[in-house]
């Protein structure tokens, strides 16, 4: 195996929703085989099943019995199941949460032992993995326990556009009593590293959003602006850090201001994901930062109500599947960097 071919390892995510269909779709692109090896953790059967009823009538791939035996320019498929499975495209059912945690363990196995160097997650349905006994939120909390990481961003990306939240999977009426200036804080240092370290911009320019509407209107509409989140954009500022803020999110999204900034840093999911996707919607990719891996996924859930019709977009997908390469190289590159000063100096010229 080249060393320069990342080995991507696939979730199959929920069988019943479009996650087989996009993956289908994102590696038939020829470009795909270019600097990497794809693995799907899943089953032959599903993926048959998949394959016909997308509409695909070439579509071959491999079936391995390990990670080791993946090769290049192939698809190549490890059969964590072997059990004929009862697939009900568009049904929310146990299965799709049976399989879905089967293949991410699988999965999450390898990437642990070095045996795949990436990792790109297909959709699943919180409540039927939840049933199949998955205690997580999603699986930015999953692999946050999995690589003991107390805290991790949730990064939304679509080309220079990166919104990241502060708080992710929680309720809404949580929300207020978790924005500390401790924890925006975090979260800010966050994305500061991984806009340095994945995506090798150098001085990072951050907006961040106040909590409440108008950010607060200078303490009219509520104090958190003025006491937790203005302090710390200020205290990272003296610290040399190009932090802006904070701003109205209503209004930030509706501006030019979206394409001034390398990265947005949002209070809470649905402030942060709502803006991301009117802009961006079927093209932008979840990206786990603050892990020591790599996971991307697709911005869109599973689409029960697309699944089998042949509609659904490989847009969000194939773009993750490239984004996860992307990181992977840029790490290798940062780290490169600075291990050899002279070469970064060289570069400079």
């Amino acid at each position: 195996m080249a060393n320069d071919q990342i080995r991507v390892g696939i979730t199959v995510g929920d069988i019943n929703g479009v996650g087989l269909e996009v993956i289908i779709k994102t590696l038939m692109d020829p470009n795909v085989y270019a600097n990497s090896i794809p693995i799907i953790y899943g089953s032959s059967k599903a993926i048959t099943i998949h394959k016909k009823e997308a509409g695909v009538e070439e579509f071959n791939f491999l079936a391995v019995n390990d990670s080791s035996e993946a090769k290049p320019k192939k698809i190549n498929v490890i059969n964590v199941w072997k059990e004929e499975v009862n697939i009900i495209l568009g049904e929310k059912n146990a299965n799709g949460g049976k399989y879905a945690l089967l293949s991410l363990e699988a999965a999450t196995k390898d990437l642990k032992e070095g045996k795949i160097d990436v990792l790109v997650t297909a959709p699943i349905n919180k409540d039927c993995v939840r049933e199949a006994g998955f205690e997580f939120a999603g699986h930015t909390e999953y692999l946050a326990h999995q690589w003991n990481q107390e805290e991790v961003l949730m990064f939304m990306v679509a080309g220079d556009l990166r919104v990241g939240v502060v708080t992710g999977h929680v309720p809404l009426k949580k929300v207020p009593e978790l924005i500390t200036g401790e924890a925006v804080e975090k979260k800010l240092r966050m994305m500061l590293k991984s806009l340095k370290e994945d995506f090798l911009i150098p001085k990072p320019r951050i907006a961040v959003l106040g909590l409440n509407p108008h950010a607060g209107d200078r303490g009219t509409i509520g104090d958190e602006e003025m006491e937790i989140i203005n302090p710390v954009i200020t205290k990272l500022r003296d610290e040399g850090e190009l932090i802006y803020g904070s701003y109205s999110a209503d209004g930030f999204f509706g501006s030019s201001n979206v394409h001034i900034f390398d990265g947005i840093l949002s209070m809470y999911h649905d402030q942060g994901l709502t803006g991301f996707k009117s802009i961006s919607f079927d093209e932008g990719v979840n990206y786990t930062a603050g892990l020591p891996i790599v996971r991307t996924s697709p911005d869109h859930g599973t689409a029960y109500d697309i699944a089998g019709k042949q509609k659904a977009s490989e847009r969000s997908f194939r773009n993750a599947y490239y984004l996860a390469c992307d990181i992977y190289q840029r790490r290798q590159r940062y780290q490169e960097l600075h291990e050899n000063p002279l070469q970064k100096q060289t570069t400079k010229k």
